[in-house]
């Protein structure tokens, strides 16, 4: 059982110590891509748990999670909006 979360943890290791070696400009351009990547995976499970969410109540979902995110982040480096 532990097998899978051994693998997912190394694979995880990997793109960490990858990133890591990536130079500043290499990191500028895939921030974008690996944001819409995360927003499509995001999108994929509120629409497993919300079958009947169209297009719209998905997206809308989507950036009700991304305002709390980003409250979350602020409270926790002590900004208030």
């Amino acid at each position: 059982m532990d097998r899978p979360d051994k693998l997912i943890d190394a694979l995880r290791d990997e793109r960490i110590e990858r990133a890591k070696r990536m130079d500043p400009a290499q990191k500028a351009i895939d921030g974008p891509r690996l944001f819409e990547w995360a927003c499509r995976i995001t999108m994929d499970g509120i629409r497993a748990q919300y079958p009947e969410a169209d297009e719209a109540d998905v997206r809308r979902i989507l950036r009700e999670r991304l305002v709390m995110r980003r409250a979350q982040e602020d409270v926790a480096d002590g900004y208030s909006a």
